[in-house]
């Protein structure tokens, strides 16, 4: 018996159709186009103004960020709404659906660490550094710590519940907190990832903590 179709694609999705059953086709179909999956992983942890969008993502321009938004929007995995009083400005966010892509994201990016193309000394946004701690946290050696870590990420805030080897990220104002560190993106990323010392950053709380943490996050073996 063959199948029906539900609904029509629209002139975006019909003009780089795959042809193939697989939901992996229609998965590229829906966020594979350039920029789309580093669109949705900058909403990962909330809704985002355009400009901030654009600011972190240093290498898309506005009609390219602008024509990716309005896709994903169309497809059901995006869409905006206006903050309350007083911002009262237009922002965009994941829809629930959406928000299922991101630890698929989060693990492809894992992958494609082990590339010997892969440089990590480019940029890397706030959302980014978020996701990948989320996805590179070692479970067995995190598995006895429980800890609130906080992020101070220039005026970003994020705190981190470090419980059972996992983290629980939420973009939100950082209150109590066993270990806070205040640094830019890329700085923590230098830590953690390449080897830079503890003493490039800010620390405020458990110092033995913050040294632990930072050791959790081990990369994945080059492939060749």
């Amino acid at each position: 018996m063959q199948l029906e179709k539900v609904t029509k694609p629209s002139a975006a999705v019909e003009k780089r159709r795959y042809d193939d059953a697989c939901g992996l086709a229609h998965a590229l179909e829906l966020i594979g186009e350039r920029w789309a999956m580093l669109v949705l992983r900058e909403l990962a942890y909330g809704p985002r103004r355009f400009s901030e969008l654009k600011s972190d993502l240093p290498g898309i321009s506005a009609n390219v960020l602008t024509q990716r938004l309005a896709e994903l929007e169309e497809r059901g995995i995006v869409r905006k709404r206006k903050l309350p009083p007083p911002a009262s400005v237009q922002v965009y966010e994941a829809t629930e659906w959406g928000l299922e892509a991101a630890p698929v994201i989060g693990r492809l990016g894992k992958w494609a660490a082990r590339s010997p193309l892969h440089d990590p000394t480019l940029p890397i946004s706030h959302a980014a550094i978020m996701m990948s701690l989320e996805t590179m946290i070692d479970a067995e050696r995190a598995k006895d710590i429980d800890a609130i870590i906080g992020f101070q990420l220039g005026d970003i805030r994020y705190v981190a519940h470090l419980h059972s080897g996992k983290l629980d990220i939420e973009r939100r104002t950082v209150e109590q907190c066993d270990v806070l560190f205040i640094c830019a993106p890329a700085e923590l990323a230098a830590v953690i990832y390449g080897g830079a010392p503890l003493a490039m950053i800010g620390v405020k709380g458990d110092l033995a903590l913050a040294k632990r943490f930072v050791t959790l996050f081990p990369l994945p073996p080059k492939a060749g």
